[in-house]
């Protein structure tokens, strides 16, 4: 192979590694810790009274989605028998850290009075642009579904959004009747003048679902019977679909903790069995309205939180300890290899170093980005890791001196030792690899965690194997200088000619 391209590889690597490294500090991109290493508060809630195992599960998913909006790098959401214990690093407010988790993420139905942009939006809107619907969805829709309002099925919400900007208060919380409200969507961009609270959760029975109708997502969700179901729906539905001064805009929001996840037009003046709630929704979308719904018609109750604050002590004190006893560790292997290798060793800091580079970057834009978090299982993976990469190194090394004692020039050992090793190098970090996927997916929490460090490391010595160790040896080969003397602890061979 001619020069050029290993250079053209050596090059391309340490360029890459040194561009995502300074591009990540630029940005102020570093490493997440986690708990265990800065700290944070750690919340214990235990339901109370008689309560549904799936609504459990379901209260979980509600605190993990809810945590996870407001970016906490990987919070650890754990459920250990009844008991639900929320992990929050980095959060050192013990009265923030309830204000997460401690809701009860009960779900009320409101009449929508009236809506308008909302000024503190960071959602850009496009008024009318989307409307979302509720219809009867019993197998015969015409017997309940009527026409929609004049002007198509986003005119109630057009005509609403273009009124309120002039009838909404300056302070949308004065001036309000008894029992009125004003709360902001969760993802449309508006804020909702909305009656008083005249159902809740507990109309729709624990079987809400997203189905797909005619193409698109819907959110088919059965009522229970009797007067705390099918009749305080169709009560609420009834007067909303009538359009009145209680209800004009024909809308009925869904809240869940102060938010407004949906706001439907009512297309139907009563339905029976079941409602199906229709939009512009996307598969995930339906879905966490299938699971508001669902929470809403089971709900936990839980007793007052706990809390504790976390001390990241102990953490710091382990990874200071770990990281010590890692370079040590990297020392006396480095110091052997220069024994044993002489100059190729430097080849191994240099790997080394460019391998460290990759994974900073790569480990703080995930932090960025993804949440991702350092804990010290990660750490573990990482030093793991390093021991997968010195193999390699030895590997390739003593095919090189293999050859060399046969004869061979360093030049010819050297392309020839790595062909052979790369095969050895490839299978033994696969099998490290199928060993770390098989460990995050079948584990939870810090088993996870190193299993995804020590992955991220294997991939990243794969690469520098190959883009960086292999033109770095096999140009080193060709110098005069390394053709001299004990360069690997034997005399190389002298018989065959040498490029410079």
């Amino acid at each position: 192979m001619s020069r050029r391209p290993l250079l053209a590889s050596l090059i391309g690597i340490v360029l890459l590694a040194v561009g995502l490294f300074g591009g990540n500090l630029l940005a102020g991109n570093t490493p997440s810790l986690g708990l265990d290493l800065q700290g944070g508060a750690s919340v214990t809630m235990t339901p109370q009274g008689t309560y549904d195992a799936d609504a459990l599960t379901v209260a979980v998913d509600i605190i993990r989605q809810r945590v996870d909006s407001i970016g906490v790098a990987e919070p650890e959401i754990i459920r250990q028998g009844d008991t639900v214990v929320v992990n929050l690093p980095g959060v050192k407010d013990q009265q923030r850290a309830l204000e997460l988790v401690g809701r009860t993420g009960a779900v009320e139905m409101r009449p929508v009075i009236n809506m308008a942009e909302n000024p503190d939006s960071t959602t850009t809107t496009v008024v009318g642009a989307t409307t979302t619907t509720i219809k009867g969805a019993s197998s015969d829709e015409t017997s309940t579904t009527l026409a929609p309002p004049a002007g198509g099925l986003g005119s109630a919400r057009r005509i609403a959004a273009e009124t309120t900007t002039t009838t909404l208060p300056a302070d949308p919380l004065t001036g309000l009747a008894e029992g009125q409200t004003v709360l902001p969507g969760r993802k449309d961009g508006f804020i909702y003048l909305l009656g008083p609270a005249e159902a809740t959760g507990e109309v729709f029975s624990n079987d809400s679902a997203a189905e797909v109708s005619n193409g698109a997502w819907v959110v088919v969700a059965p009522l229970k019977g009797g007067v705390a179901g099918e009749d305080q729906w169709n009560a609420l539905a009834a007067k909303c679909f009538a359009g009145g001064a209680d209800c004009p805009t024909k809308q009925i929001a869904i809240i869940l903790d102060g938010e407004v996840i949906s706001a439907p037009v009512v297309q139907a003046p009563s339905f029976d069995n079941s409602v199906q709630i229709s939009g512009s929704f996307t598969e995930s979308e339906a879905n966490e309205l299938a699971r508001v719904l669902q929470f809403g018609a089971v709900p936990v109750q839980f007793d007052i939180p706990t809390v504790q604050t976390v001390s990241a002590t102990l953490g710091k004190d382990s990874l200071k300890a770990a990281i010590v006893a890692g370079l040590f560790g990297v020392l006396l292997v480095l110091v052997f290899l220069l024994f044993y290798y002489r100059v190729l060793a430097l080849v191994v800091v240099g790997g080394l170093t460019i391998s460290g580079l990759l994974l900073w970057s790569v480990i703080s834009w995930l932090s960025k980005t993804n949440g991702l978090a350092l804990t010290l299982s990660g750490v573990a993976g990482i030093i793991v890791s390093i021991g997968v990469t010195v193999d390699s190194y030895v590997v390739f090394f003593e095919k090189i001196k293999d050859d060399v004692q046969s004869g061979r020039s360093l030049r010819n050992s050297a392309a020839r030792g790595f062909e052979s090793a790369w095969r050895t190098i490839l299978a033994a970090d696969t099998v490290s690899f199928i060993g770390a996927l098989i460990l995050w997916w079948l584990t939870v929490g810090p088993v996870r965690g190193f299993a995804f460090f020590l992955g991220l490391s294997t991939l990243s010595d794969i690469v520098v194997s190959y883009f960086f160790t292999r033109p770095t040896v096999l140009l080193l080969a060709r110098t005069k200088f390394m053709n001299k003397g004990r360069i690997l602890g034997i005399a190389p061979s002298t018989t065959e000619a040498v490029s410079s």
